[in-house]
């Protein structure tokens, strides 16, 4: 089996750009992998140079042909987008969507002060 290679900073970024039109978008390094957020959620990860966007039921219906892939070992399946990356307008209909339907992440508890 090969070695994971871990996602280059230029795909993340091409990517970046690929759904800027979708919302305030940002990416976060995470494990040598990607997270991509619309509108602060988490909608796609990147990784392995590849684009895993959330397989929800509704955005299942906007694409021709979905695949599927695992981003990391023991990951759920996600959309894996190829083809689709290079249309910017389908991307960001994607994204925007996903990030319609993702729920917002739930506030963060303060961390309790250590005692000392």
């Amino acid at each position: 089996m090969g070695e994971k290679m871990g996602t280059d900073a230029a795909f993340a970024e091409h990517a970046l750009d690929q759904v800027r039109g979708a919302g305030l978008v940002a990416t976060r390094k995470m494990f040598g992998e990607y997270a991509l957020y619309c509108d602060g959620k988490v909608v796609a990860l990147l990784c392995d140079n590849q684009f895993f966007l959330k397989p929800l039921p509704e955005v299942l219906a906007m694409i021709e042909a979905p695949a599927y892939g695992l981003p990391y070992p023991g990951a759920k399946p996600h959309l894996l987008l190829t083809g689709e990356l290079d249309d910017t307008d389908l991307m960001v209909r994607l994204v925007r969507r996903v990030a319609e339907l993702v729920p917002a992440p739930k506030p963060r508890k303060p961390k309790a002060a250590k005692k000392a």
